[in-house]
């Protein structure tokens, strides 16, 4: 089933929560970092009991929830770190589009992260949500997966200046991470569209059609994903001078103008993109309009040439008794001959002409 289309699901109320995602076979797993400038600490398989005593206000956060099934885990987690069910309702309707909403002390964020299929052309979507809220930053996967796995190495080797900022940078990595996906999944559909590209070229099949159609849902279904996210950053652009605490400082708004800028960019490249396709399905059909020509002009010299034929046979063919000819010795061999050379004088002048 092609998965170019938010799905439109079942209808839920706003505070109902059931997970709507595809990925039901994935159990729920917490995953936990403690960190600061000094020091790193890592919590795998954490117990919703654990919370408790591993998480350490004093320094950052990192709580990765993998799996969206066990809906008492989510609820526990909401009611721990007192968080409304609208946002528990909205991690887990994964029909959501991407959004940005403040809500008294918590920053939280939903995205669509796409990356292209590994044997055909659709395109995987996974929603992932983050929740930020004094000093801890909570992410929300529906399956486990390897978008954040070089910034868990960041983290542990203190590379770069992830440890010595606070979560709202971490948050920019995160978005960031996904955001490469979008360049991954773009940079697939452009090799693939300029292979169908040069397959049009060389044989414009019927089913190239077919696939420059499949081509354009998915850059329409890019761009229905990346266009809500350029709105939330440009949000987060506008509020950068405000004196709301939103969970971000103001030295971190440059990172997420960066992403912001990123949007644009990818959406730029999704038209040029659009372009492209627009050109090969223009060239489709022209490659199939030059087909018929050659087809109607085949068909009208070999009319052309069988029409004076047609005449002499219908000629010699009449009943009647006086027909010059008629009685002569060599006339069927005399009209072949004639007949013969007439088609030859016809072929040398449509030749001359450069009708074929």
């Amino acid at each position: 089933m092609r998965k170019i289309k938010y799905k439109k699901g079942r209808k839920l109320q706003h505070i109902t929560l059931e997970y709507t995602g595809s990925h039901k076979e994935h159990k729920s797993e917490m995953q936990l970092f403690v960190y600061d400038d000094a020091d790193v600490v890592e919590y795998e398989k954490l117990s919703v009991l654990a919370l408790n005593t591993c998480v350490d206000y004093t320094k950052n956060n990192w709580l990765n929830i993998h799996g969206l099934n066990d809906i008492n885990l989510i609820k526990t987690i909401g009611a721990h770190f007192k968080v409304d069910d609208f946002l528990l309702a909205d991690i887990l309707n994964t029909t959501k589009r991407t959004k940005l909403q403040e809500q008294q002390d918590i920053l939280f964020f939903n995205i669509k992260s796409l990356l292209p299929s590994e044997y055909s052309d659709n395109i995987s979507v996974e929603q992932i949500s983050f929740i930020l809220k004094d000093g801890v930053l909570i992410s929300f996967q529906e399956k486990r997966s390897d978008f954040f796995t070089h910034i868990r190495e960041r983290l542990r080797t203190h590379s770069g200046i992830v440890r010595t900022k606070k979560v709202d940078y971490l948050l920019y990595l995160l978005l960031d991470a996904v955001m490469e996906n979008f360049y991954i999944t773009l940079e697939d559909e452009e090799d693939k569209v300029e292979e169908l590209i040069n397959e049009t070229k060389k044989d414009a099949k019927p089913i190239i059609l077919e696939k420059i159609e499949n081509h354009r849902d998915n850059l329409n279904f890019l761009k229905r994903s990346i266009i809500p996210l350029r709105d939330s950053l440009y949000y987060l652009k506008t509020i950068k001078d405000d004196d709301t605490d939103n969970g971000i400082e103001k030295e971190t708004f440059n990172f997420y103008i960066r992403l912001h800028q990123k949007s644009l960019e990818l959406l730029e490249q999704i038209e040029s993109d659009m372009s492209s396709l627009e050109s090969a399905s223009n060239f489709y059909f022209s490659e199939q309009s030059r087909k018929m020509n050659e087809i109607m002009k085949t068909l009208t010299i070999i009319s052309a040439i069988f029409i004076p034929l047609t005449f002499i046979v219908g000629v010699y063919g009449m009943n009647f008794d006086n027909i010059p000819e008629l009685k002569y010795k060599y006339g069927y061999h005399s009209v072949m001959v004639a007949m013969f050379f007439l088609v030859i004088g016809l072929i040398v002048y449509f030749k001359k002409r450069r009708w074929f």
